[in-house]
């Protein structure tokens, strides 16, 4: 009889555990769709890109752009009714592109004389005033580069760096990753061996005429800032920067034309620049939070990059990453939900040329002994959400992400998926407090299409897709806060 009612009792037990698990699933379920109903109906995100991208324009750190980016978006930080907002310093560099470019084939025996579309590199060097001319030599690798340039081969050149883009990868920034060593370090590299100047192919799978610029590092630029930028995350600082020269990318379709040619016959570049590079400035990040009721001391960060390239108005890139991380803030203030632990926003200056701001705000936060419990970064488009990638400290990385992914039904519903891998450049920093790290991945395919160029602007975003990215990432602050790890 006793071990009857004893089966009994564990029967209505395990009933009551389900009925709980249950009631809390649908409970989640129903604050989700919230989320999503709030932010494709009252979402602030679109509108603030269009003051951003239409009124303020490309951003690049150390402008008059950034500092007024700096201040539209710590006004509207300030009227969300948060607990704090402030204003984080760091020193940017500040290099200014200066006139049009011009890169011009010059008598060319099947070709005559030609412009070639060409957006000078950031951190590039001018030329003299009556410009360059000079042979082009095509490389394909930095390796090729080395071992022309320890032949002598690359003596007074113009060295043509012309690896396409991988088109077979279908995470377009894997390609991006396998081919943006030519830009970020080619021409320092170049520099070393004695070239005059150098042509980068644009980064991007797409054939066309439009010019991608970006970063380029010489011997001037920090180390960590240089080997997050290139990826270079192995702790070994890259050796052997050249002194700066000035430095182009040309469109894919100018890249085909030039290989093409050099098949044929010797070409010669005429290049000319006034880019400059001045002292450093002071400039800052912007950061708003509410605090947490319960955990206060355990931090979520949201966050993207403020400035952008000078050349368009970074509205993917990284505009669109900074109105969703307002807007996560804008969408919980107006479910009137109180998190349990610090949701915090940050919008951080000078990913694009040096990652001061976020450097700064590790070595502030670690100063101040804080701990991010997780940090969530979209620094990849206004497209269509996808879903997340983590990253972690390996002592804690499987045993949390084993509970991230117990969110998977709840997130599926909205074609959200969680991988591991990298996080995001200005969050990275942050990996030796332990917290989880987290990109957020919408679809790749058009990202490059627009990627550092001058069709950056708020035509490119869809106004829907861009509210389903601020829900994806508001849903899973939620979870984190709602459950921790």
């Amino acid at each position: 009889m006793k071990k009857a009612l004893f089966i009994v009792f564990l029967s209505l037990l395990h009933s009551t555990v389900n009925y709980a698990q249950e009631q809390k699933t649908a409970e989640d379920a129903f604050f989700l769709k919230s989320i999503h109903d709030v932010a494709l109906t009252q979402g602030q995100c679109y509108s603030w890109l269009e003051h951003l991208t239409g009124e303020i324009g490309g951003r690049l750190a150390g402008s008059p752009q950034a500092a007024a980016a700096v201040e539209y978006t710590r006004q509207m930080l300030d009227t969300l009714g948060l607990d704090s907002v402030w204003l984080e310093p760091c020193k940017v560099p500040h290099w200014v592109r200066g006139d049009k470019e011009q890169v011009k084939i010059v008598n060319s025996a099947s070709m005559g004389s030609m412009e070639l579309k060409a957006l000078a590199l950031g951190n590039s060097a001018p030329t003299p005033q009556a410009g360059i001319l000079a042979e082009v030599l095509e490389v394909k690798s930095l390796d090729e580069a080395e071992q022309l340039g320890k032949a002598g081969q690359l003596t007074g050149k113009i060295v043509f760096y012309n690896r396409p883009m991988d088109p077979t990868q279908l995470r377009t920034f894997n390609a991006y990753g396998g081919a943006v060593d030519q830009r970020v370090n080619g021409p320092a590299i170049a520099s070393r061996y004695g070239a005059v100047a150098s042509l980068v192919r644009s980064m991007t799978t797409k054939l066309d005429d439009v010019p991608h610029t970006g970063v380029t590092v010489f011997d001037t630029d920090p180390p960590a800032a240089r080997d997050r930028k290139s990826g270079n995350t192995n702790n070994t600082p890259t050796q052997g920067f050249g002194k700066a020269i000035p430095a182009l990318a040309i469109s894919t379709n100018d890249a085909e034309l030039l290989s093409k040619l050099l098949q044929q016959e010797r070409i010669q570049i005429y290049v000319w620049t006034n880019c400059q590079k001045f002292a450093d400035k002071t400039s800052y990040n912007v950061i708003g939070e509410i605090k947490g009721s319960t955990h206060p001391e355990e931090i979520i960060l949201v966050g993207g990059h403020l400035d952008s390239w000078d050349v368009g108005d970074g509205a993917h890139d990284d505009g669109a990453g900074c109105v969703h991380a307002m807007d996560v803030l804008q969408i919980l203030k107006r479910l009137n939900y109180q998190p349990k632990r610090t949701i915090r926003c940050v919008l951080f200056m000078n990913e694009e040329n040096g990652l001061a701001g976020g450097l700064a705000y590790a070595a502030a936060s670690n100063k101040k002994n804080e701990f991010h419990l997780a940090a969530i970064e979209s620094d990849a488009g206004g497209f269509t959400p996808r879903g997340f990638s983590a990253d972690g400290d390996n002592s804690i990385f499987t045993d949390r992400f084993k509970k991230v992914i117990e969110w998977l039904p709840l997130l599926e519903a909205y074609d959200l998926r969680f991988s591991k891998g990298g996080s995001g450049a200005d969050i990275s920093p942050l990996k030796s407090q332990k917290g989880l790290l987290f990109g957020f991945r919408p679809d790749s395919q058009r990202y490059f299409d627009y990627h550092h160029t001058a069709d950056d602007t708020i035509d490119a975003v869809n106004k829907r897709e861009l509210e389903l990215g601020a829900a994806a990432i508001t849903s899973l602050v939620y979870l984190i806060d709602k459950y921790g790890f």
